[in-house]
């Protein structure tokens, strides 16, 4: 870790564990009176979701691989929040996930795993100050920005993801600021699940810092701009780099019904010792039926993650995907990330009752360049090894979802996925057609 971010990082930590009522006295409008409703809140959430998958990893229907299977995740959460004072919040919150009934070993992140990650500590943070105006936090919690293309909790994966941050809040009427400095929490099938801040051990020492600035003042949409900073270190190279990024996301209210989204982000630094120089952009107009029954709304987009046409140049092209929640804008079947890719997209949404919502989704993928590697929704695992001079287009693939709300607290959730096999797999190897079907329960306390 470079000797400021470890700098940064020990200041933080030191001013939140060594706060007292006299620096919160300091804030706005500061109270000593417990508030009138009850301080103490508990909250309860237990999910179960059935899954079937077939090719979905190897796209060989003549292999029976261990993640050609059935299987069975679920979840538990109990937590607290404790108002404790007008200006202090405690959050504490344990995770139970497990994996049952399925071929593959129970490990996380292992053959495409959810695993078993027996109860441990998922959020634990305090809060000083007033959130609506100005706030500090520290702890372990959740960060998401914009849409949740660079910086998302994966709600979707089993365990989901936190960092152990400190993140200090401003807030006015029409814009915000976020600033934070983090370390994103790893899981450990059989110890406590640490970052790198908290593992003596580990010689990553990942930081992941940055700002966040977002604003309603722009008429009819709201305007994003943001800078990140990613510092690990490597035996194959140190990893240092920004990112910076825009984004502009229009309002229907305000439009008549029409929505948009344009995000444009760039990447330099180095990455394992070597050159980075990428960027994405993400391109989204949709129209909504806002005065008809079922409200539908039909959208077409486009997003491009740019890739490496030459490994063996020093330079890195391939654009760094972050801590993303990639499951919802690139395909249900989590094949894709916002990286080395050309995805158009046609999605159709409606409402045809108050508690049930159905989507069906439409996706193009390519590969932006067939000398570097089609990499899966966790930005690392590869489809196939990398084979230049095949075909970039990587296949289609459609997406079918009911969400229902069952009751106040019990949410159902159906879907089916398929994957229409492209020409790049017939050319690197076995390329048959893919699917995934699953029906998930939600309950929340």
């Amino acid at each position: 870790m470079s000797s400021p971010a470890k700098a940064l990082a020990a200041f933080l930590l030191i001013l939140a564990s060594n706060c007292t009522p006299l620096m919160a006295g300091e804030l706005p409008a500061p109270a000593l009176d417990l508030p009138e409703k009850n301080p103490v809140q508990f909250n309860f959430h237990a999910r179960v979701r059935g899954e079937w998958r077939e090719n979905v990893f190897d796209f060989n229907s003549r292999v029976d691989s261990p993640t050609d299977d059935t299987w069975l995740l679920h979840r538990v959460r109990i937590g607290l929040e404790w108002q404790a004072l007008p200006w202090l919040k405690v959050t504490v919150q344990g995770q139970d996930t497990r994996e049952s009934f399925s071929d593959r070993a129970d490990v996380p992140n292992q053959m495409g795993a959810e695993g078993d990650d027996a109860f441990d500590l998922r959020l634990a943070s305090l809060e000083f100050g007033y959130p609506e105006e100005l706030s500090f936090k520290v702890g372990r919690q959740v960060l998401a920005y914009g849409d949740e293309r660079l910086v998302g909790p994966l709600e979707w994966l089993n365990f989901s993801r936190t960092f152990d941050a400190a993140k200090l809040h401003y807030q006015q009427k029409t814009w915000w600021v976020d600033a934070f400095t983090s370390s994103v929490v790893r899981i450990h099938e059989s110890h406590f699940n640490t970052s790198d801040w908290l593992d003596g051990e580990n010689t990553r020492d990942q930081i992941f810092s940055g700002l966040y600035f977002s604003t309603t003042a722009i008429p009819l949409q709201t305007t994003d701009v943001y800078a990140f900073h990613l510092h690990e270190e490597g035996l194959a190279g140190g990893t240092d780099f920004m990112t910076l990024g825009t984004r502009f996301k229009g309002d229907p209210l305000k439009l008549a019904g029409w929505d948009y989204t344009f995000e444009l982000v760039g990447q330099a630094g180095q990455v394992r010792g070597q050159d980075l120089r990428a960027f994405a952009t993400h391109l989204e107009a949709g129209y909504n039926w806002l005065k008809t029954p079922w409200k539908p709304r039909l959208a077409f987009e486009y997003s491009y993650g740019s890739g490496d046409g030459d490994a063996g140049d020093g330079q890195v092209n391939t654009f760094q995907n972050l801590f993303p929640t990639n499951h919802p804008p690139y395909g249900f079947m989590d094949t894709m990330a916002w990286q080395n890719m050309h995805n158009l997209v046609l999605r159709l949404a409606a409402t045809p009752h108050p508690k049930v919502k159905t989507t069906l989704d439409l996706h193009g993928f390519w590969l932006a360049d067939t000398a570097d590697a089609w990499y899966r929704t966790n930005g690392t695992t590869q489809v196939r090894p990398i084979t230049p001079g095949a075909s970039n287009h990587a296949g289609a693939e459609l997406d079918f979802t009911v969400n229902t709300k069952l009751t106040k607290h019990l949410d159902m959730l159906v879907g089916y996925s398929h994957f229409f096999a492209g020409s790049y797999l017939d050319d690197t190897g076995a390329g048959d057609d893919a699917d995934f079907a699953y029906l998930m329960l939600t309950l929340n306390y």
